[in-house]
């Protein structure tokens, strides 16, 4: 077990330490109001810890707080993990972008196209090319996620009994054989929609590696990383390090819901929303990707193959924004930010309204962890907390301002 640690003083890498203590009054007092049980954010310049904050409990009712080493789910964070697991792949020739994914899994050989209509009056038509590998890191695919309720496509998934990405007791290669019998919502590589495209290339991943998803990453990303806590479940013994997971309640509160069932290796291995991590897991990947895939001299991928990861590689060199006014595309923060390979990438950071810089990129997951690099400042930040909102909240774009204040001086 690692910990993170604080490295440096903020002023001696040009970080205002008074802004600094703004950032934590204000999560502070979220965690005081009961908007937040506890968090932790850690601030890095250059690759070093300058400013590191945990406060309020991991878990309310039993008192235990927030600890540098504490564990979290980290959802949708996974899928950048799970893009690197592919990239290397990719270097090492047993993988193309442009492969079809029918080439590795035969399920996906006649993609079908929504055309109109709902339910048994829905019309489909076959698509005009093959889905690419290209187009599941950027979800580009035509695939969808079920709790959407905007489109006659995620009615399907619910239908089908995905409304958490994975009918009941199905392993990954049953699900994305659901995955596959279902229509797509658009031709592949039109239109961006975030889905559960990660799983599919989970998936392939397995199929071309011979290894199940969890061993594969644990041998070739996390032990090379040495994110020591990473992974698909909590080892019993450690089991008191896990955070608690919060649900935000309709007066603005919280309180307790079920979380991804991580006492056990699952059945089903998400590399969409799987993964368990702690704060020097987080930063070890997050420094991976800043070092543009190296870390102290352990290189897993090329420089180029991380620039590729963290340019903008969506159709026409638009924002997520530009397709439409779907949940996961009309979100006030998508403007001015497109979409690499598992990450997102700020491409015009005066249209974004916030404080980002060009180029800046990362992650979140829907339980409230985030991590991002923006090239411009050499900042490398993380905040970890575990609630589940109702609705998208202001907590990265405060987030953010907090930070850059710190950093612009």
């Amino acid at each position: 077990m690692a910990q993170l640690r604080q490295e440096v003083d903020p002023g001696e890498v040009g970080l205002d330490p008074e802004a600094l203590d703004r950032l934590d009054r204000h999560f502070a007092q979220q965690v005081e109001e009961g908007r937040l049980p506890g968090y932790l954010v850690a601030v890095s310049r250059g690759g070093r810890v300058a400013h590191l904050t945990t406060y309020g409990h991991r878990d309310l009712a039993a008192g235990l707080p927030v600890e540098s080493d504490t564990l979290y789910r980290i959802y949708s964070m996974t899928k950048p993990v799970t893009t690197v697991a592919a990239l290397l792949l990719m270097e090492e020739g047993r993988l193309s972008l442009d492969d079809p994914v029918a080439r590795h899994l035969p399920a996906f050989a006649d993609p079908r196209v929504y055309v109109d209509g709902s339910g048994d009056g829905m019309r489909t038509r076959p698509a005009d090319g093959p889905i690419l590998i290209r187009h599941l890191l950027t979800h580009t695919a035509g695939l969808t996620f079920a709790f959407y309720h905007s489109h006659p496509v995620d009615a399907l998934y619910r239908a089908a009994g995905l409304e958490s990405s994975v009918p009941s007791g199905a392993n990954l290669a049953e699900t994305i054989d659901v995955y596959a019998s279902l229509p797509l919502q658009f031709e592949p590589g039109t239109e961006w929609n975030y889905s559960v495209a990660t799983n599919v290339l989970g998936r392939v991943i397995e199929v071309v590696s011979g290894q199940p998803l969890d061993v594969f990453l644990a041998e070739r990303v996390f032990g090379p990383l040495g994110m020591t806590d990473a992974g698909f479940c909590v080892p019993a013994d450690q089991a008191g390090r896990l955070a608690e997971l919060y649900g935000e309640t309709g007066d603005g509160g919280i309180e307790p819901i079920a979380g991804l069932p991580l006492h056990g290796r699952p059945r089903f291995l998400s590399g969409s929303g799987g993964m368990v991590a702690s704060a020097y897991d987080v930063h070890r990947f997050t420094e991976l990707l800043r070092r543009r895939g190296e870390l102290d001299g352990t290189r897993l991928l090329s420089a180029d193959t991380v620039d590729l990861m963290t340019s903008n590689q969506l159709p026409g060199g638009v924002d997520m924004r530009a397709f439409g006014s779907r949940p996961a595309h009309d979100e006030p923060g998508n403007e001015g930010v497109g979409f690499g390979l598992g990450v997102s990438v700020v491409i015009d950071p005066a249209r974004t309204k916030a404080s980002t810089g060009l180029g800046m990129y990362g992650w979140s997951g829907v339980a409230t962890t985030t991590f991002w690099v923006d090239p411009s400042r050499d900042l490398s930040v993380q905040f970890l907390t575990q609630v589940r909102p109702r609705s998208s909240h202001a907590l990265y774009q405060d987030l953010k301002r907090l930070v850059h204040e710190a950093a612009a001086h």
